[in-house]
């Protein structure tokens, strides 16, 4: 944590998103909500049909963001997501890979 922080600190977390959740809105989604709660990384589909993102923020917005990814969009079906932390980068901008 840092002083003026709020008390959170800054945390970069890797999905990747298993299930129906190709042609469905999931990156378009993940950029929308990523970018309402002000976080930097990015998002992509996956050549084995997945999609995988990449948060990097305050602690607080970065969990909601990977619980959303559990759900997804109303057209997706999520059948599981693997999460793993990664040294922050200092990315503030995200964007559609």
């Amino acid at each position: 944590m840092t002083p003026g922080d709020g008390g959170s600190a800054t945390v970069r977390r890797r999905v990747l998103v298993h299930g129906h959740v190709q042609a469905v809105g999931f990156r378009a989604s993940c950029l929308r909500r990523a970018a309402q709660a002000g976080l930097g990384g990015w998002v992509r589909n996956t050549e084995r049909g997945d999609v995988e993102a990449v948060f990097e923020g305050p602690t607080p917005a970065v969990d909601a963001l990977v619980a959303w990814c559990r759900e997804g969009p109303p057209w997706a079906r999520v059948d599981g997501v693997e999460a793993s932390d990664e040294p922050p980068r200092g990315e503030t901008a995200f964007s559609i890979r």
